[in-house]
């Protein structure tokens, strides 16, 4: 049984940090891409960010970009989304991904059909 569970969301004023994990379980973690994708109230789901399985690649939303960093410990079946200077607009759930199938282009993984298994979500609320 799969199963991804995120953690370390919560309030946090514009401008500041937050750290979010997600572990994961019942599947061979280091063989996996792993993406976070957001979704605001009475919006889609979206892409924010995808690491290889070796953590040497990543990719990002342009939204993002330059403020948030994925990284992940593959020891620990975990992987993190480091988000910085937050704004009002990032507030949403979290989720996180994990894809089965290694894809040579990363820009495939900024679909939600890329991956086969999600997390259940963490709330990020940026106050102004």
């Amino acid at each position: 049984q799969v199963q991804l569970v995120e953690s370390g969301g919560g309030l946090v004023q514009a401008g500041g940090s937050l750290r979010l994990s997600c572990a994961a379980s019942g599947i061979i973690f280091s063989t996996n891409a792993m993406g976070w994708f957001r979704q605001a109230p009475g919006k889609e789901r979206e892409f924010v960010g995808v690491i290889g399985w070796s953590g040497s690649t990543a990719y990002y939303a342009d939204s993002v970009k330059g403020r948030f960093t994925i990284s992940r410990n593959n020891a620990k079946n975990t992987v993190y989304l480091q988000m910085n200077s937050l704004k009002s607009e990032d507030t949403a759930v979290y989720y996180c991904a994990a894809s089965v199938t290694n894809y040579i282009n990363m820009s495939v993984y900024t679909t939600s059909d890329a991956y086969a298994y999600w997390g259940q979500g963490t709330q990020v609320t940026v106050s102004l």
